[in-house]
């Protein structure tokens, strides 16, 4: 005796069975599953398209001031450490007092011998016994000795270098016991007041780029990191740099949430353009396709249909579409990567996953 339960579930794949066989006879296709997706109406709206660009924190030009020494001298003391606030007449290095002393007395030996020189020359010339060529020669060669005497006298005062300016020392070149040479730098200086903040962008993003753009700063290397405050754009460079091939924008902020560091790290979202009246959609509605972009376009009958589109600006959030959507069209946002070509969708509320 059959049991009734295992009847009728044969009855029922039967009946499945035959269907199916009758949809494959009759050559119609599979009907494919509905799929629940987030759907969205193509707008036309103002388009903020920004350009992202990480940066470094630098010293303003003006602002900075590099100390080396007036001539080949041994380093005696370094009184300063990277990172140091300085004020103005602060001592950094100390050189070896011995050449700068014998330079000094060089000097006025060779200034006194030039003033007795002109005395003797200019009474000769007056007596008539020397012609006037050679006072005018005593008289420059006494200028020149006084030039050298006052140069002599300075640079022994700069055997104790100073700084020039008050602010942060950036940079110590200086070698306890080497001999510094007037070409290498022994000590920078920048005003932590004055910085510039540089990005390097490509040249068809800096075509994009005015002065006085807005400029939102965050900490790090992208905008999720510690926000730092709104600057502009102050300059745009007008080459581009043969190694990185980029140009360079300059950015400043007067007032920030927190003072910015020298050779800090940060990332700028600048304004490239405003354009008012922009076909927009939500960036997660863009499907990869190729080197392209495609959307599915949902039809009144709820069949999501591919279409490609050309993208124009872009940013976090939003797309800027160039050709391929006109306002009024619903697109496919949350579920567009689940989908395949003429796929039946049905909207689903905000807070469920297809």
């Amino acid at each position: 005796m059959r049991h009734p339960y295992c009847a009728r579930m044969r009855h029922a794949t039967c009946i499945i069975l035959l269907a199916t066989g009758c949809a494959k006879d009759a050559g119609e296709e599979t009907v494919q599953a509905v799929v629940g997706v987030r759907t969205a109406i193509v707008t036309a709206q103002p388009f903020t398209e920004v350009i992202g660009a990480i940066g470094v924190v630098a010293g303003r030009a003006g602002h900075m001031a590099s100390v080396s020494s007036p001539a080949p001298a041994r380093v005696v003391r370094v009184l300063v450490s990277v990172g140091q606030h300085v004020g103005a007449g602060a001592e950094l290095v100390e050189l070896d007092q011995t050449p700068f002393v014998a330079a000094a007395r060089a000097a006025e030996a060779a200034l006194s011998a030039a003033e007795k020189t002109f005395e003797r020359t200019r009474r000769l010339a007056q007596e008539g016994i020397l012609p006037r060529k050679d006072l005018d020669q005593a008289t420059a060669d006494l200028e020149k000795a006084r030039a050298d005497a006052a140069n002599a006298r300075r640079q022994q005062e700069f055997a104790l270098l100073r700084a020039p300016i008050g602010g942060v020392v950036t940079r110590v070149g200086a070698t306890l016991g080497a001999t510094a040479d007037p070409s290498v730098v022994l000590v920078e200086i920048a005003d932590p007041s004055a910085l510039d903040i540089m990005f390097s962008v490509t040249p068809t993003q800096a075509a994009l780029i005015q002065r006085n753009a807005k400029v939102t700063l965050s900490a790090g290397q992208n905008a999720s990191g510690e926000p730092l405050g709104v600057g502009s754009v102050v300059d745009i460079g007008g080459v581009v740099d043969t190694i990185s091939r980029g140009v360079t924008i300059r950015a400043q902020a007067p007032t920030t949430r927190r003072p910015l560091r020298i050779g800090e790290t940060v990332f700028a979202e600048i304004v490239a353009v405003v354009r008012p009246n922009a076909i927009v959609i939500p960036v997660e509605a863009l499907v990869p396709d190729g080197e392209e972009f495609k959307v599915f376009v949902v039809d009144a009958a709820g069949t999501a249909r591919a279409r490609s589109v050309e993208v124009g600006g872009k940013t976090d959030k939003l797309a800027e579409i160039v050709s391929g959507l006109t306002a009024g069209e619903r697109i496919v946002t949350y579920g567009a990567y689940g989908i395949e070509d003429s796929a039946k969708v049905v909207p689903i509320a905000a807070n469920a996953k297809p």
